[in-house]
């Protein structure tokens, strides 16, 4: 099978972990051979509720028994589709109500920054410097990393950049810039949390220029950092939040949202303004309701704070130099790339699954499923810090 994998299936790096999945449950992974992986990565933040969670599976076998896919999003009436953006908006600070459902993160990134040229009838958009916003054309334009987007020029033009915490920088925000696009937590530059008020601060900046603030949650968002979106944390109101990720529960979906005076403009002038035959899938947004609903009825999202006390008490070692991140968003820092695959892959071997991060490679990702246990987080640390030790 793995020769089949390499052979048929398109790469995207020139060494794949390359594990052959047998099936997965709760914080667990097993590949063919029997071998048991606790998964510290979530499939990249994904799988909310962990592997195969009931209440998420029974949500998509009862859809898929009434209908899947019977039209293009926003024509007919689908109810999966319109509980998932009811409770979202029930979640939301006001005026944050109307949601438009893709498939992706990366797609509602694209039609984020759609929204904001529309509404205000600008061009300019500015983003931070080693971002990440996805990977088609116009969210690599947004994403400030050269060495992922030097191949790919021409981008989209008209975009300014940005360093994050940066306040003098807020200054370049002008009556010329559509919106400001920001990760609440910059994720592939190594879990850099906001400092100094900043988000309010690029809030109030964009409010006196009449430019919209986008704030991306893909990573950030549904539950992870403690709080419903991570945004909550830093007493600001976006005027649109991209989602994705968490939000289907292991199901691929993402979401921009804003007020119904925002989204608006995308029904006329031209009408149209943004399509897709597959966003709002109802399956998929079967499985995101049932998610929703589990994150809301529950205490994971205030376990999140909990949980992460511990990660920071156990995983206290000379070669680590500090934890960043917040809530199950975490990443551990060492001091070179080097010495960071070696951890990855050393405890890849004991059964623990690792990652790295984008454009940080001293960083290791910690981002396990919310659910998982605190025996499970106490395991999977005792691994890494006999690891380093071994180092």
């Amino acid at each position: 099978m793995k020769q089949l994998f390499l052979k048929y299936q398109a790469q995207t790096s020139p060494h794949p972990l390359a594990i052959e999945i047998s099936h997965a449950n709760g914080s667990y992974i097993f590949d063919s051979k029997g071998k048991k992986y606790l998964d510290f990565i979530a499939g990249v933040s994904a799988n909310t509720l962990g592997h195969n969670h009931p209440k998420v599976t029974l949500a998509i076998k009862n859809q898929v028994d009434k209908y899947s896919h019977v039209m293009v999003y926003g024509e007919f009436v689908q109810q999966p589709q319109v509980n998932l953006a009811k409770l979202i908006a029930k979640h939301l600070p006001s005026p944050l109500e109307t949601t438009y459902l893709t498939n992706s993160g990366t797609e509602a990134t694209e039609g984020a920054l759609k929204l904001a040229k529309r509404y205000t009838g600008r061009s300019e958009i500015i983003a931070a410097k080693n971002a990440y916003h996805g990977n088609t054309q116009g969210a690599m334009s947004v994403c400030g990393a050269e060495q992922q987007n030097s191949a790919f020029r021409p981008l989209v033009p008209g975009i300014k950049f940005i360093k994050f915490n940066k306040l003098t920088d807020i200054s370049k925000i002008t009556t010329a810039t559509a919106a400001v696009i920001l990760e609440t937590i910059q994720g592939g530059a190594g879990f850099i949390v906001p400092e100094e008020n900043y988000l309010a601060k690029v809030k109030q900046r964009c409010e006196e220029m009449g430019a919209l603030l986008i704030l991306d949650e893909i990573q950030s968002g549904i539950g992870r950092t403690g709080t419903f979106f991570g945004f909550e944390h830093y007493h600001v109101v976006p005027d649109i939040i991209v989602t994705g990720k968490g939000l289907g529960g292991g199901m691929p979906i993402g979401a921009f949202i804003s007020s119904q005076k925002i989204m608006s403009c995308l029904k006329e002038h031209p009408k149209l303004g943004h399509i897709t035959t597959f966003g709002g899938h109802p399956v998929i947004a079967a499985a995101a309701t049932a998610t929703l609903k589990e994150l809301h009825n529950s205490n994971l999202i205030k376990e999140t704070l909990h949980k992460e006390l511990i990660f920071r008490k156990l995983l206290v070692h000379p070669l680590i130099s500090e934890i960043r991140g917040k809530g199950l968003m975490l990443a551990i820092m060492v001091e070179s790339s080097d010495l960071a695959s070696k951890i990855i892959l050393k405890c890849l071997e004991k059964g623990l699954l690792l990652f790295w991060l984008l454009f940080e490679g001293k960083a290791i990702r910690i981002t396990p499923p919310l659910t998982i246990s605190d025996k499970e987080i106490r395991e999977g640390c005792a691994i890494i810090i006999d690891t380093l030790n071994e180092i």
